[in-house]
This record gives C-alpha cells, sequence and structure tokens, in this order.
C-alpha cells in the first residue's frame, strides 16, 4: 500500500491539496452546460440553461445539534447568494442517530421549514433516515436558484479593495453557547445569552444581493470553515491572486472576544457563517456601504494583491498564508470530548 494512503485527515474540510488531487480529480461525465465547474474555494456550480444559469450549492451542518436546521439552511442558501442572487428552493438530507424519536424528526423538519421561509425559499424534497454508527445528527441542504447572471469567488483581482459585512465569527460564536452548556469563569450568563442570538445572523442573503446591485463587486464568498482567514484564502486561492488582509481592521463582537478569550480561540479562524467576503473595485468602498445601510455594517479589511497572501497582525508583525487553517470551532468541541 502506498504510503500516501495511510495519512490521516483531521476534522473538518480536508486539505485544499489532498482536495486536488483526490475528489476534484474524479468529476463525472464531461458536460458543455457547465459554466462554473467545481474548484477549490468556489461556493458554487453554475449550469447553463439557455440564456439563464442554474446556480446549486449543498453544504453539511455536523458540528452542532442545537439548531441544527436552522444552521443547515442557512449555509447552502448563503453559498447560492453569493452570487448576488437569491436562492429559490432547497432540498435536505436528515441523517439521525440510532434512538431518534418522532419528536426528533420534527424538530428538526420545523426549524428547516421555518428558516427558509424567512428568507423565501420552498423545499422540494430530500431525504429523511435513521442511520447506525452517528452519535448526533446530521443535515445536509442543497439550495439552488435560476439567474439571469451571476458573480462567484473566483473573481477577485488585485487591486481590489477586501470588504467584510458584520463581525467575525458570528455562527462559531453562536455554537460555542449552544453547544459548551452553562457559562463558567469569565463568561457571564448575559455574554452567554447575547451569544446564542448570534444564530438570528448567520444569513447573508440580503447583503449579497445589495451588493450585486451596485455593479461594483468583481466576487463575494461566504466566511464559512476558517473564519474569516479560511475565507480570504479560499477566495485568494480561486482567483489566483494574493492579499493583505489587517487582522485591526476586522470587525470583532465584544461576545466572541468574550468566548475566544475564555476558550484561547482565534476569532479570525472561527467559522464565520453571516459574515460576507467582497472584492470591489478600488474607490467603491463608499458607494457600496451606502447600499447596504439599513441592512448590516460592511468594512474594508485589506486587498488583493498580485503578492503573496499576509496577514498584517495586531502587534505590528506580517505572517505569510500558505493553506487554510483548521477551524477554531472542531478545536473547541474535540477539547470538550
Amino acid at each position: 500500500m502506498r504510503s500516501e494512503n495511510l495519512n490521516r485527515l483531521g476534522v473538518g474540510k480536508i486539505p485544499i491539496g489532498v482536495l486536488d488531487s483526490t475528489v476534484l480529480r474524479f468529476t463525472g461525465a464531461e458536460s458543455k452546460l457547465l459554466a462554473t465547474p467545481p474548484k477549490a474555494g468556489l461556493d458554487f456550480a453554475a449550469i447553463r440553461l439557455g440564456r439563464n444559469f442554474m446556480v446549486i450549492s449543498a453544504d453539511p451542518i455536523t458540528g452542532v445539534v442545537s439548531e441544527i436546521g436552522r444552521y443547515a439552511v442557512a449555509v447552502s442558501a448563503n453559498d447560492v447568494a453569493t452570487s448576488g442572487n437569491r436562492p429559490q428552493f432547497l432540498e435536505s438530507v436528515v441523517l439521525l442517530p440510532a434512538g431518534s424519536t418522532t419528536r426528533d424528526v420534527a424538530y428538526i423538519a420545523r426549524q428547516i421549514h421555518i428558516a427558509a421561509k424567512d428568507i423565501g425559499v420552498t423545499i422540494v424534497g430530500g431525504h429523511t433516515e435513521v442511520t447506525p454508527g452517528l452519535s448526533r445528527p446530521i443535515v445536509i441542504t442543497t439550495a439552488f436558484s435560476f439567474v439571469r447572471r451571476y458573480v462567484s469567488s473566483d473573481g477577485a483581482r488585485a487591486g481590489d479593495t477586501l470588504m467584510m459585512t458584520k463581525t467575525a465569527g458570528l455562527e462559531g460564536t453562536a455554537a460555542l453557547a449552544r453547544e459548551l452548556g452553562p457559562p463558567n469563569g469569565s463568561i457571564s450568563s448575559g455574554v452567554a445569552k447575547r451569544a446564542k442570538l448570534f444564530l438570528d445572523r448567520i444569513s447573508v442573503v440580503d447583503e449579497a444581493e445589495a451588493a450585486f446591485e451596485t455593479g461594483r463587486v468583481n466576487a463575494m464568498h461566504d466566511c464559512t470553515e476558517g473564519g474569516v482567514l479560511g475565507a480570504a484564502y479560499e477566495m485568494s486561492l480561486a482567483s489566483g491572486v494574493g492579499f493583505e488582509l489587517d487582522e485591526a481592521a476586522v470587525p470583532v463582537a465584544p461576545e466572541t472576544k468574550a468566548m475566544c478569550k475564555h476558550l484561547s480561540l482565534d476569532p479570525m479562524k472561527l467559522i464565520g457563517s453571516g459574515s460576507l467576503l467582497i472584492a470591489t473595485k478600488k474607490g467603491s468602498e463608499k458607494l457600496l456601504q451606502k447600499a447596504l445601510n439599513g441592512i448590516c455594517g460592511v468594512s474594508p479589511i485589506g486587498r488583493f494583491t498580485n503578492k503573496e497572501r499576509v496577514l498584517l497582525k495586531t502587534d505590528g508583525s506580517e505572517t505569510r498564508i500558505s493553506s487554510a487553517p483548521e477551524d477554531e470551532l472542531w478545536r473547541a468541541l474535540r477539547g470538550r470530548e
């Protein structure tokens, strides 16, 4: 047996190098209808339908149990939204551990229903089963939409300003508050209660649509696993450019700072669904801020370059980024087990 077959993978997304050498080498039959083929760092695929396109994306929720249905709708809906278009339809696959009850099924199904209805998405089907060997539920959703035009995360250009909506680590903050039990130590009950409510902020559908309508956006990418740093890395990799990411410019909510300090986590690497990275043409920053006024805040946090991928640290040092980081949520949950 070759040695590479013995390399064990860590939890979370598989490394991009492994993805390129395995999964992305095996993509079935070729099709001339595929407008945006699979590539590391892309949020969705696009398929030609005459003069229009179908934008489609699938994602799992594996690390949390509380409100898993809401998370599941948000992650795939957000990926479609990074095209600049609202998601329209959704399918779900719900895998339940042995011993689950009809109440468990209803609990997840109702969450999916409410979350989809809130953003105007129609549920068109899926699959639900009890699966041996699971310790917690897994929910996978596929969202799709029919659109006339779109952008994708591989459209960033050197010279573009990198902007970010809301604050870092939104999804991770909510998940940590919900999954790790009652607060203790430096986390007050008030902080934990507010952190749990960050789940209400994890949709980027409205802001992505408003940003796209300005006509000044070259690319967008959802901050999922690996947080702001992971999303910036994936976006630059897909686009074939470098970046300078200014850590001091990245907004971090007080609740996220408190949770990360208590657990010794880095908010820059904490899963952040609800924050959208936007590559906008230089000089368009104020236009973008005006377009998103009333929806959410948006801040310039760096720029795309023709050089290396560099994180400018708050202490004035620079760190070269050569790979996507492991998400801090996995580290925290692993420490609990």
